[in-house]
């Protein structure tokens, strides 16, 4: 075997390993969000926010995540949230907000297969 050879070897196993540590890293990242259980939101509910241009603030997060909270000690499991005229439609049992809509989008709009609703 040359030497070339071997630190080809040496340096396919370092990339490896360093990608290994990255998935580690990352899947420890998503773990951290779980045990802290802040509310996620899904990939519509993100599509809304971008295109009705809405944006949270940390404190805004904070609000929904408290109003999770107090919904899932209550018992509800499909919600709707209203904080500074945004609804968010929320699966309280997953904690994730699966959609949001503007205040102009809210008028005349009727929200169904809820539970609960809470106003922050």
């Amino acid at each position: 075997m040359t030497i070339n050879r071997v630190e080809n070897i040496n340096l396919q196993e370092n990339n490896n390993l360093n990608r290994r540590i990255e998935r580690a890293v990352d899947f420890a990242k998503i773990l951290e969000g779980y045990e802290k259980n802040e509310v996620k939101f899904s990939g519509h509910a993100l599509e809304r926010l971008r295109a009705r241009n809405i944006n949270l603030s940390d404190d805004d997060i904070s609000k929904i995540n408290m109003a999770v909270r107090k919904l899932k000690e209550k018992g509800g499991k499909e919600s709707l949230i209203i904080c500074n005229n945004i609804a968010f439609l929320t699966s309280i049992k997953n904690n994730t907000v699966i959609t949001a809509i503007d205040s102009e989008s809210i008028k005349e709009n009727v929200f169904t297969n809820i539970d609960s609703a809470i106003i922050i």
